[in-house]
């Protein structure tokens, strides 16, 4: 069990609430209320805090389309409708992904800004609520501002009856990202002392996405980011955070392997060992292994499967949940919003799941499968992708995505927002400061422990190279790779040549996506297109 539905209705629109096993809410009884009726409610405040969790759960159904897939790591199949034109980078402003995309946030960012305004009246032992809110909000726009590039920060409910929107115009990043900075401070405060629920919005995940929006700024602030990152790994046992891995000495001896000088001790292999790290690494997504190990191949022989029970764990600092429900009603990626709002439930990416390829997307691409592979890969590999066959240079071999492994849109795979394998290399990222390379204790010690979980060998040097490629590798398929091209300024560099060794459209001004054509029609004059569209 992880989420139960039920239904209010706050400023005449019907919000779906969401309660967690770790933190109950009473919601049997789910009348309509006002939102003046609703803030003079005991748990009113509480209710509007769910209410903006389930509102970011639309927000991950198209992501995987508009920034996995516009990477170097996935592909679309030619034949499948609009998506191998978003590969291409040949979309255009009437993309519904994008457009949607942009209204989901600005959703989520409308039922923060209507807790915000109303702070005042929350009780106190509802003030975290006000952190969340907060905490959304910066998030929301850091989304954003990654995706669009110029976009306006909306710090306020308008009304759009009243030309509001007019008064908020287009903002250059630099701006967007030191308002999103306040937000996550202010949050920060409220959080503090606030539960500790790795499905709702924590002091913890604050502190790591502000870190993360110091360093995605276009002037990053890697000082900053190194202050508060290590604040959090020095007292991971405070936060309850760390990285979710199995010692030698608690890995399970698939085959007999008896010491030549003592027959009655069972000696681990490495091939054992990394065996027991690849379903532990599974684990990190909420996935089971279910197989055997192979004497032939010495490797894992089997599949993965989802299982809601192993979902939270220590290395989830923040998650979006969602149930497996058996439902026609259910959020697609070109759903309206006044669609979204009645539906029964929320419908992760169907792209990323093992029903991608019936859309043709879900495949890694070629140069991807030349660098994971189960040799490169020992541990990685069997957790990241379906098939256990690669053949690199064979367009024809599609390899698909298994870290989200249940079928379907409405399917019990949750979305990692952040996990602590980040918060170790986001670290390293700050110590190395956009230099070439570091010796810095710190930052080796960090890399390495997301290396060794990994079945590698560590490094006494580390490269800026070296971390790229390794963030590559340890978040295939989790929305990472190109947010982490720009950041270390290599988006022209990889993504021309990817798109040069494909016939595709890139340029530099396409690593942006394109302002949604009816959001230039209905405020004309008001925003600007991105160039290259």
């Amino acid at each position: 069990m992880k989420k139960t539905f039920k239904y209010i209705i706050v400023c005449l629109i019907s919000i779906a609430f969401l309660s967690s096993c770790e933190e109950e809410l009473d919601l049997n009884n789910p009348n309509a209320f006002s939102l003046e009726e609703l803030l003079q409610t005991e748990d009113g405040f509480e209710l509007l805090a769910v209410g903006v969790i389930d509102s970011y759960q639309k927000i991950p159904a198209n992501e995987f389309l508009l920034i996995e897939l516009r990477s170097d790591n996935s592909r679309a199949n030619a034949q499948n409708g609009v998506y191998p034109d978003i590969d291409a980078y040949n979309m255009d402003a009437n993309n519904g992904d994008a457009a949607t995309y942009w209204s989901n946030n600005y959703a989520t960012i409308f039922r923060a800004n209507t807790i915000i305004e109303n702070k005042f009246l929350a009780p106190e032992e509802f003030q975290y609520t006000i952190g969340e809110a907060y905490f959304f909000r910066a998030l929301c726009h850091f989304n954003l501002v990654r995706a669009y590039e110029n976009v306006p920060y909306l710090d306020k409910v308008l009304d759009i009856n009243s030309g509001d929107a007019k008064n908020y115009p287009q903002l250059p990043p630099s701006e967007v990202y030191a308002r999103i900075v306040e937000d996550f401070k202010t949050s920060i405060a409220f959080l503090n002392g606030g539960p500790q629920n790795r499905y709702r919005p924590s002091e913890g995940a604050a502190i790591c996405l502000l870190a993360k929006t110091f360093l995605s700024q276009p002037n990053p602030n890697y000082a900053e980011a190194e202050l508060l990152l290590a604040s959090v790994i020095e007292n991971k046992g405070a936060f309850g955070y760390d990285l979710l891995t199995i010692d030698r000495d608690n890995a399970l001896n698939f085959e007999p392997n008896p010491d030549p000088n003592d027959p009655t001790i069972d000696i681990l292999t490495t091939e054992e060992y990394r065996a027991n790290q690849a379903i532990t690494f599974a684990k990190v997504f909420g996935n089971e292994f279910v197989g055997e190990f192979s004497s032939d191949t010495k490797r894992l022989d089997g599949s993965f499967t989802n299982n809601e029970g192993l979902e939270l764990h220590e290395e989830i600092i923040f998650s979006i949940s969602y149930e497996a429900i058996n439902t026609d009603n259910v959020v697609s990626s070109q759903s309206g919003l006044d669609d979204q709002v009645e539906t029964d439930a929320e419908g992760f990416s169907n792209a990323m799941t093992a029903s991608g390829p019936s859309n043709g997307v879900n495949v890694a691409t070629l140069d991807l499968l030349s660098i994971m592979t189960p040799e490169l890969q020992p541990v990685r590999f069997d957790g990241t992708f379906r098939s256990i066959t690669v053949i690199a240079d064979d367009l024809l071999n599609d390899t698909f995505n298994s870290k989200y492994p249940s079928s379907g849109e409405a399917n019990g795979n949750d979305w990692i927002v952040l996990r602590y394998a980040d918060v170790l290399l986001l670290y390293a990222e700050a110590i190395l400061a956009g230099g070439d390379s570091t010796t810095d204790t710190r930052a080796i010690e960090a890399f390495n422990q997301v290396r060794l979980r990994a079945g590698l060998e560590e490094v006494v040097n580390l490269t800026k190279q070296q971390l790229l490629e390794e963030r590559r590798v340890e978040f295939t398929f989790e929305n990472q790779r190109l947010y982490d091209l720009i950041r270390f300024d290599e988006a022209d560099n990889v993504l021309g040549a990817h798109s040069n060794r494909n016939g595709f459209l890139y340029t530099g001004d396409k690593i942006y996506l394109p302002i949604p054509q009816r959001e230039l029609d209905n405020l004309p004059g008001v925003y600007s297109q991105n160039n290259g569209y």
